[in-house]
């Protein structure tokens, strides 16, 4: 769950400084058709506490059966991994999985994880680097959505083959545009040799989607809420998180599950000089999840410029978990 359903910024913000390049991004969002605010912005403390918090609900899937997937595939890994790697995560978060192919792959010298949330990834990251003192951790706070220099980063980086690792289901969150556009990157990123571990949720059921993105605890509900109260810490906008309410639900015709914030009630609110107006029942498309078939992921990898070395798929294709290689 992260990362915007529209991960380009408009060319006119570029000359702006990074916080008012954030601010500018919000109310282009909110001024477009259909409203829409980054789901990038559901990641401040709160918001990253509150996410750790979905991992556990047993409705949400994705997580525990990943979690679950992850020792086998790092066995196989420390099998096939025969020279020292850097492992590069994006999106790393608490860095919980991380620690399950630390324990099992002994090549890995170095860890480089990026993540927008800048003091939840310290705590993160400091408590990596005491628990591994033989692993240098090397954080990088960063947007990983738009491109982010490895260099100067990591324990002898340029002599270190790259691992990127980007668990989770996270490339749901962009559109297939985009999701190409990324996996191109991070081709160019991670280099010729670099290979990629990477989590892809699965298409399933409609009532399993449907529990996921609507416990019964309502976690993700705060979860999506919060996205506003952080909107009003960064661009000084009066939302009230009282007047709108979650609403999730899967669009076979894309294959995604889509997030909205729904208005309860006719209202306008204010955010860098303009105010915008919503009418009942108007939405703000906060974030998309897009499910593949293993067979259409390995065809966006292959377009992208990577070719296929090893998939997992959970019991009832449930989930999904790819190595790919670098194509020259």
């Amino acid at each position: 769950m992260s990362v915007p359903p529209v991960a380009q910024r408009a060319d006119s913000t570029n000359q702006l400084s990074p916080e008012l390049q954030l601010i500018a991004e919000i109310t282009a969002g909110l001024n477009a058709q259909q409203k829409i605010i980054s789901s990038k912005f559901f990641y401040d403390s709160v918001g990253s506490d509150l996410f750790d918090q979905i991992c556990d609900l047993p409705e949400y899937y994705p997580y525990l059966t990943e979690m679950n997937m992850l020792p086998h595939i790092a066995g196989d890994l420390s099998q096939s991994i025969a020279q020292p790697v850097e492992l590069v995560e994006f999106g790393a978060g608490s860095l919980t999985k991380i620690r399950i192919l630390l324990e099992s792959i002994k090549m890995i010298e170095s860890v480089v994880p990026i993540d927008i949330a800048h003091s939840h990834l310290q705590r993160a990251a400091d408590k990596l680097s005491a628990d591994y003192p033989h692993v240098n951790v090397a954080p990088i706070f960063a947007d990983f959505t738009q491109p982010v220099s490895l260099q100067n980063k990591g324990k002898n980086q340029n002599e270190l083959m790259k691992l990127g690792f980007f668990p989770g289901s996270t490339i749901g969150n962009f559109n297939r545009d985009f999701a190409l556009t990324f996996l191109q990157r991070l081709r160019k990123t991670l280099g010729d040799s670099g290979m990629l571990l990477i989590g892809v949720d699965t298409k399933k059921s409609l009532h399993t989607l449907h529990q996921a993105y609507n416990d019964s605890a309502g976690v993700t509900a705060k979860f999506n809420l919060n996205i506003l109260r952080h909107v009003n810490h960064i661009a000084a906008s009066n939302f009230d998180l009282d007047a709108f309410e979650h609403y999730a639900f899967y669009n076979p015709h894309f294959g995604r599950i889509e997030m909205h914030l729904v208005s309860k009630i006719e209202q306008s609110v204010h955010i860098n000089g303009q105010s915008i107006s919503f009418a009942q029942g108007e939405t703000i498309h906060t974030e998309n999840s897009y499910k593949y078939r293993p067979d259409e992921f390995v065809h966006l990898a292959r377009m992208a410029g990577w070719r296929l070395e090893q998939q997992w798929l959970a019991n009832d294709d449930m989930f999904s978990v790819f190595l790919l290689h670098a194509d020259r």
